[in-house]
């Protein structure tokens, strides 16, 4: 992306003006949260002045206005992530309660005792949690696939495990913790190739990467609008059509059914029947919004990302006594450190002394944590708005770190 374009895309994000602590802001949580444009935030301002009203079941001109906005975004997110129709298109609150719907509607239908579901040891706790819960309830069992030094996937291990009794293969995208990108197709084809269904996390992806659902063959995929520029509070469940049909209905409610008596119930068709109750009309219209701005500059962007995670890395190196956790080929712009015995949460607060906002913890992956023998890390992460200039600043407070304590 040439800089005058850069530039201009950051002018497009308002709280990039702020000063923290009388410094420039330098925002380096983006795996946590992006900041949003204001195409975003007018859209949304835009929909509450002129456009309010429930979706789907009313008459007048408002309802309808509102109506069409939010399938426009179903739409919009279809076309995206290259999904075969907008049915297949799920809103949800996020890439957690997709996950949830999957594994408490498909998992307890389908899995049986004896039964196993493979998961990986950098997954989010929200990729583990519910597969626990449902392989408790179901007597399936939970096998682990472990992870290189380099925190690439062991996936001679993924290989020596996948076998008929694998059911379900539940993988992140992209490692909230390691930046690791994973092989989605070749591990796709792998599972498939025993009868085994596949769930990727895409929470951390789809700002980033271009994601063809079709091409790479998942099962299901998961959304999070607020990692890829749009509003917190709403994402998206990509099914197959067939697997989404079979399932049993997550939640129930207005909105979902097709008749209702107090002797029986019959359910809507897709994606009807897993959206009851009154949708996150505004955040879903500022989701299409977020996809209508990152759609022609996730290219640019990859590129951009991937330029300046080498940066971050050759900077970071030259810190003394800082280690980062996760250095596999290709990963994305996620990167996590440790700095000798200064906890990370130290270090977050002397870098937000300086302007400097990074994520301090265990990221939701206290398994990970584990497995790289550390009880947290600090992370920093980069959207497609953060520069050159802004790793210096990094740079520059994390030595103010080891000045503090004497390091």
């Amino acid at each position: 992306m040439a800089l005058a374009a850069l530039e201009s895309t950051r002018e497009q994000f308002p709280i990039l003006k702020e000063t923290i602590r009388g410094k420039r802001l330098v925002y380096l949580d983006n795996a946590a949260s992006t900041q949003k444009p204001d195409v975003v935030i007018d859209t949304i301002s835009d929909y509450y002045r002129h456009s309010h009203a429930n979706v789907h079941r009313g008459v007048h001109a408002l309802s309808q206005r509102a109506t069409d906005q939010f399938e426009h975004a179903r739409r919009l997110l279809q076309g995206f992530i290259n999904a075969r129709e907008d049915a297949e298109v799920v809103f949800t609150k996020g890439s957690t309660e997709a996950i949830n719907l999957v594994a408490a509607s498909w998992g307890r239908t389908f899995l049986q005792p004896g039964d196993r579901i493979m998961l990986t040891e950098m997954e989010h706790h929200a990729n583990i949690v519910p597969w626990q819960v449902v392989a408790q309830q179901t007597g399936a069992e939970i096998i682990v696939v472990p992870i290189l030094d380099d925190g690439s996937l062991d996936m001679e291990a993924m290989a020596k495990l996948l076998d008929e009794r694998v059911k379900m293969v539940g993988v992140t995208h992209v490692s909230n913790v390691l930046g690791t990108v994973n092989p989605i197709l070749e591990i796709t084809q792998m599972a498939h190739a025993v009868g085994a269904k596949v769930l990727v996390d895409g929470a951390q992806a789809l700002g980033h990467l271009r994601m063809d659902v079709q091409a790479a063959g998942v099962d299901f995929y998961t959304m999070a609008s607020h990692k890829m520029y749009g509003p917190t509070g709403i994402g998206a469940l990509y099914g197959r059509r067939e697997l989404l049909d079979a399932m049993p209905p997550y939640q129930l409610g207005g909105g979902m059914i097709r008749s209702v008596t107090f002797e029986k119930t019959t359910y809507a068709a897709l994606p009807d029947k897993f959206e009851p109750g009154t949708p996150n009309i505004a955040d879903a219209i500022g989701l299409g919004a977020a996809i209508e701005f990152l759609s022609p500059r996730l290219e640019d962007a990859h590129h951009l990302e991937s330029e300046l995670t080498l940066y971050t890395h050759e900077r970071l190196s030259e810190i003394p006594g800082l280690k980062i956790h996760g250095t596999a080929p290709g990963k994305a712009g996620t990167i996590s450190f440790t700095m000798a015995d200064v906890h990370p949460h130290d270090i977050g607060t002397i870098l937000d002394s300086e302007g400097v906002a990074v994520r301090a913890g265990h990221h939701c992956c206290q398994p990970l944590m584990a497995r790289l023998g550390v009880a947290a890390t600090a992370r920093a992460s980069l959207a497609l708005y953060n520069t050159r200039e802004d790793i210096d600043v990094l740079a520059s407070a994390l030595r103010r770190v080891r000045e503090v304590f004497g390091l």
